[in-house]
């Protein structure tokens, strides 16, 4: 099956932002069309203002529709019109009847569309000036078309709104029309220059693109920081990972990212730290091997050679030699083969325990209580003794995980115990420093014979005891590796006040 070609988290980053792009632009085109249709309706209202109120003036003066009654009344009431650019009268025929741009009033009051008249030195009139008249002529003549077009074929009772474009300047002009009785009735045009509408547009335009172009900018930034800081170094831990997997002779510069501070830092430490301990559970995974396999062969050398004498002898006695020590070489290789399948176990399971908040006193007085019972089930008259010489009743070790210090107690108990005769004293003792609590175990054994005691935590260590067919050699490495993962340490030495041998656990109190 092919495999599916996965893509970068550039690409998906710079995709999203395209989509949200292209939504946010389709928007931004509405919203753009939108804006100059809802700023003429704003200024049309206005409009429809005014042109309400100069019918309700007409109403109330009752003025007739003409041009001299038209034109007395924009005299009469000029201030109704001081903010227009213009406003124009028409009976119900189209015809105009009243203007503000051909009354001779008060500059002040109306803003005339007049054309500036030049002259030549010589007093002859400008051809370019008449060229302007003449332009205003033509465009005067197509609005009063419009105008009459519009009152006779489009108005249907409703305002209507035209938008004109004059000498790069911008006008809306609004019509509606005005009832002054049944059979009396006219038109209003109201117009104004809306050159700020066109400005509003332009600078809204503007701000968008500004805007997008910012944004654009800032997000291609923030992809190159991305790809430089984020995405190439993960790609670089992707390699080295696979490098390691593949068992590749090639190496990964990885060093300037160990010198990284950020979480990039950390997870390359924290990969590196995980490699290295995967690679040492790794060696000591074939070191072990090699060492069961060197350790089983032992017994399994001692276990032919009995079977073969066994089938050669017929005295009694010699048999039965031969079957205690077949008997030792079997028990030897069980208890291997059981002690080594627990150490996976427990090693598979340190991993995923939780630890928490545990106390020593009370883990080692349950695992003595039930040791106490099996010595007396089996009539062994050994005696274990344990002394609390913390300040406290209780002794909260750092978070831990309890069956494991348990486990700790227990192996070493039944380690002193299998090298105890009766009527043997095992003393416990449970005292504290500044840090730490220290758990010592004493029996009244033979003791350690290697000259360094500490060889005694190695797996599968020389020097055995004659019950060694009891042991695995294993029992001592378990409980220092639990102990390590406790942050604690485990040392072995002889009793000097007496015969026998001491083990110090050193374990650190709680936060």
């Amino acid at each position: 099956m092919k495999q599916k070609k996965t893509s970068s988290i550039l690409w998906k980053f710079l995709l999203f932002n395209l989509a949200v792009f292209s939504i946010l632009g389709l928007f931004t085109i509405f919203y753009l069309k939108a804006i100059q249709p809802n700023l003429i309706k704003k200024r049309s209202n206005n409009h429809l203002v005014i042109i309400n109120n100069t019918s309700d003036h007409l109403s109330r003066l009752n003025i007739d529709f003409n041009k001299k009654s038209i034109n007395t009344f924009l005299l009469s009431t000029r201030f109704l019109f001081q903010s227009l650019d213009r406003v124009q009268f028409f009976n119900s025929k189209g015809e105009l009847i009243g203007d503000t741009n051909i009354l001779d009033l008060d500059q002040n009051v109306f803003s005339k569309t007049d054309i500036i008249v030049e002259e030549n030195i010589d007093g002859t009139p400008n051809k370019k000036n008449n060229d302007d008249k003449k332009i205003y002529k033509v465009i005067e003549e197509k609005n009063q078309k419009l105008i009459l077009s519009t009152i006779l074929n489009r108005y249907q009772g409703k305002p209507i709104v035209l938008e004109n474009k004059y000498n790069d300047n911008f006008f809306v002009n609004t019509l509606n029309r005005v009832d002054i009785s049944n059979d009396r009735f006219g038109f209003i045009i109201v117009t104004e220059q809306a050159n700020d509408i066109l400005v509003a547009v332009e600078e809204r335009k503007n701000f968008i693109i500004r805007t997008v172009i910012g944004i654009t900018l800032s997000i291609l930034i923030f992809s190159l920081f991305l790809n430089k800081y984020i995405l190439k170094p993960i790609g670089v831990l992707v390699l080295f990972t696979e490098a390691i997997k593949s068992k590749s002779e090639k190496p990964i510069n990885m060093s300037k990212f160990f010198k990284r501070k950020d979480e990039i830092g950390k997870l390359t430490n924290s990969i590196d730290n995980m490699t290295s301990e995967l690679q040492k559970r790794t060696s000591r995974a074939e070191t072990f091997s090699a060492d069961l396999a060197h350790e089983i062969r032992n017994p399994l050398a001692s276990l032919k050679g009995a079977s073969e004498l066994l089938d050669k002898t017929d005295k009694l006695e010699e048999r039965k030699k031969l079957f205690t020590i077949i008997n030792h070489d079997v028990e030897r290789i069980e208890r291997l083969i059981t002690d080594y399948s627990q150490m996976l176990k427990d090693e598979a399971s340190l991993s995923r325990e939780k630890m928490k908040k545990i106390d020593l006193n009370l883990i080692v007085k349950n695992v003595v209580e039930d040791f106490r019972q099996n010595l007396s089930n089996q009539n062994k008259k050994i005696k274990i003794n344990i002394s609390y010489k913390n300040k406290k009743n209780d002794a909260f070790i750092f978070f831990g995980i309890e069956n494991r210090i348990e486990q700790v107690v227990a192996n070493l108990l039944d380690n002193s115990i299998s090298f105890s005769q009766d009527n043997n004293n095992i003393d416990i003792e449970i005292s504290e420093t500044f840090k730490n609590f220290l758990l010592t175990i004493k029996d009244e054994g033979p003791g350690f014979s290697e000259s360094s005691t500490q060889k005694v935590f190695k797996r599968f260590y020389s020097n055995r005891p004659t019950k060694f067919g009891k042991h695995s050699g294993l029992g001592l490495n378990i409980v220092k590796n639990i102990v390590e993962l406790h942050k604690g340490t485990i040392a072995a030495s002889n009793r000097f006040d007496s015969k026998g041998a001491k083990i110090e656990v050193l374990l650190p109190k709680s936060s």
